[in-house]
């Protein structure tokens, strides 16, 4: 057996570079390894795992052929669904990590630069589960060095958060070390958590890859404080909101706060700002903005005090402040009752679907409809200057799909995902046709809302939102607001 240039492996890893180790050579591809490495495999016992059995944590999926199989087989990066914000996670888990004798540390680094190449363009997290790394399968400091120099701004520009669960006094000390060598805004990006349930709070828990090992571990530390939850220091106690309250109210809250105006004044002015300077910008709703900046916006809204977007210089907080908004919705848009009937929209024939939606939205609320209708009506002009934002009405629908519509318990699958993305955009595409002359749910024909004349539901024109005009709820053909 010949070994990589410049002279042979040592005896025992020889024997079993088949199997486990990933040194890649002019002369000898991984793949050649794996192979050779299968047919020595009955001289090796039987105990060992067949080579054709997939490792924990791989992908099933995962071919041979792939560039980098030597290193994706052991199941250390995942690339998991979005979080909150819609932006994509990727997971870094130690525990998969092999000896260091049996990884090639330099191929790791080539395939995580290779996964992260095809979101580095968009927003997006790093999980990173520090159990699992030991004396055995830790990289040298240099190589640690090496691969903070290797990922560039390329990588750290749309790097919006890197959460480590599980740190330790090791952890702490790396970063003591690295520190003078890390910008400060890049280490504004780092969260540490301490249990799983901490980080469930910021990540859609059934979208994220937790090894199996990372979960009993959790189960140990919890058992050491007597199998109780963190101190709910994090979570006061319910107070009653404020009059000028916003954010985590309901609808009804809002409107009867507000004078009976159906739009949300935070709806209404961050779709105004938009209108008028965001539509043509690109990235909009896709691209994350500073959550300090965000929580600043939600608590100056909370406090009835103005705010003027123009301040913070980034057209993407308020599209940020918009989506919060809806997530923070005691109940979602489109309500509870509507989640079942949305998820069957898949099993509709294509050329109903359109007409399947107007049903649905048929039975909800009217507040609730001609919330969704204006809402609908400004991403639909979004997605009309999608040359210039790259933001169609598919695009539009993978970001607000799961801010309109959750389930009651727990949180949306990933198979639910296509679905509710599905309506979503058939909400934003034929916005004319779901929403015919913007009637409230339950109206007659001849008593269809008309366009607001103050930039509500129908109204287009960018500068006609800037100055809301009583009365902010539609009037019908006749001229009588409807009796909501």
């Amino acid at each position: 057996m010949s070994g990589p240039p410049g002279g042979r492996l040592p005896a025992r890893q020889e024997r079993t570079a088949g199997l486990d180790v990933a040194q890649p050579g002019p002369a000898d591809s991984a793949v050649t390894e794996l192979r050779r490495g299968q047919a020595a495999a009955p001289a090796l016992g039987a105990g060992r795992r067949p080579l054709g059995a997939p490792m924990a944590g791989q992908d099933p999926a995962l071919s041979t052929s792939h560039p980098f199989y030597d290193v994706a087989r052991h199941g250390i990066l995942q690339v998991a669904g979005h979080d909150r914000l819609g932006r994509r996670v990727v997971t870094f888990s130690c525990c998969r990590m092999p000896p260091s004798h049996q990884l090639n540390h330099q191929r790791l680094l080539e395939y995580l630069k290779f996964t992260l190449d095809q979101y580095v363009e968009s927003d997006y997290t790093i999980v990173y589960f520090h159990y699992g790394l030991n004396s055995q399968n830790k990289p040298s400091l240099s190589w640690l060095q090496s691969a903070y120099k290797e990922f560039d701004r390329k990588y750290r520009k749309n790097l919006k958060a890197l959460y480590v669960v599980h740190p330790t006094s090791f952890i702490k000390a790396l970063w003591s070390i690295f520190k003078p060598l890390i910008s400060h805004k890049f280490g504004e990006k780092v969260t540490y958590f301490n249990y799983l349930s901490e980080l469930h709070e910021h990540l859609p828990s059934d979208q994220l890859p937790v090894p199996p090992e990372v979960v009993r571990y959790d189960q140990q530390l919890r058992s050491l404080h007597k199998g109780q939850p963190p101190p709910p220091a994090k979570t006061p106690p319910p107070r009653p909101p404020l009059p000028t309250q916003q954010f985590g109210v309901s609808l009804q809250y809002l409107r009867d706060k507000n004078h009976g105006d159906l739009i949300p004044p935070v709806l209404r002015f961050t779709v105004t700002y938009l209108r008028e300077k965001g539509l043509r910008t690109e990235g909009l709703f896709r691209r994350s903005a500073s959550i300090q900046t965000v929580r600043e916006v939600q608590r100056l809204y909370n406090q009835g005090k103005p705010v003027n977007f123009d301040d913070y210089g980034d057209v993407h907080v308020p599209a940020v402040v918009l989506k919060t908004f809806l997530r923070e919705l005691p109940q979602p848009l489109l309500t509870f009752e509507a989640y079942e009937q949305i998820l069957d929209i898949t099993n509709v024939e294509s050329s109903l679907r359109v007409t399947r939606c107007r049903q649905i939205l048929q039975g909800l609320p009217r507040h609730n409809y001609a919330v969704l209708s204006y809402l609908m009506g400004f991403l639909h002009a979004v997605s009309q200057e999608s040359l210039f934002n790259r933001m169609n009405s598919s695009s539009l629908a993978c970001v607000f799909g799961l801010n309109l519509i959750w389930p009651s318990q727990g949180a949306s699958s990933l198979n639910a995902l296509v679905p509710l993305n599905l309506f979503t955009e058939l909400l934003i595409e034929y916005y004319e046709t779901v929403f015919p002359a913007h009637s409230a749910p339950g109206e007659p024909a001849g008593e269809q809302a008309q366009p607001l004349a103050a930039g509500c539901t129908g109204d287009r024109r960018p500068s006609g939102l800037a100055t809301p005009v009583p009365p902010p709820c539609p009037l019908t053909a006749a001229g009588r607001p409807p009796a909501w």
